[in-house]
């Protein structure tokens, strides 16, 4: 039998007065990694509205997250008893709106923004890194993420 676990992340950014896109980061609390805020699905909570909640408790982010997911990537996610568990996490776009200066895990995870070029050079994990690559390539246009956003 394959196990494998389902995650939720947001992707919290905005743009910059030069019109820029700007991502922002966390680091795991585990190994001190950049990652994206993301947890496990929530019961009685939609992805996207659980992400919404990761990206508050990791980050301090609030905003408006969009319900369509931008992408998602695979990573293998080490479980207490050492075994490596494949989980594939869903990411949701979020604008952010305020960052909090106290949040709950601000004493866990640094948080900093990123282009998504230097974002993608900073992850370990190769799938989310070609996600940031598509984002700082602009195969997403930036209207397009701002259409996402707005629609939630």
């Amino acid at each position: 039998m394959v196990r494998h676990g389902d995650q939720i992340a947001a992707l919290p950014m905005f743009w910059d007065r030069k019109g820029g896109l700007q991502v922002l980061m966390v680091t795991s609390r585990d190994t001190g990694r950049w990652v994206m805020p993301k947890g496990w699905e929530m019961d009685g909570k939609k992805p996207w509205a659980a992400a919404a909640i990761e990206a508050l408790e990791e980050a301090g982010a609030k905003g408006r997250i969009g319900r369509v997911q931008i992408g998602s990537y695979v990573y293998g996610k080490v479980l207490e008893d050492g075994t490596v568990l494949p989980c594939n996490v869903r990411v949701y776009p979020m604008l952010v709106e305020k960052l909090k200066r106290n949040w709950k895990e601000r004493n866990q995870r640094k948080r900093k923004w990123f282009s998504p070029a230097v974002a993608a050079r900073r992850v370990h994990e190769p799938e989310l890194a070609d996600l940031l690559r598509t984002l700082a390539e602009g195969t997403f246009a930036a209207l397009d993420l701002k259409r996402i956003v707005a629609a939630a």
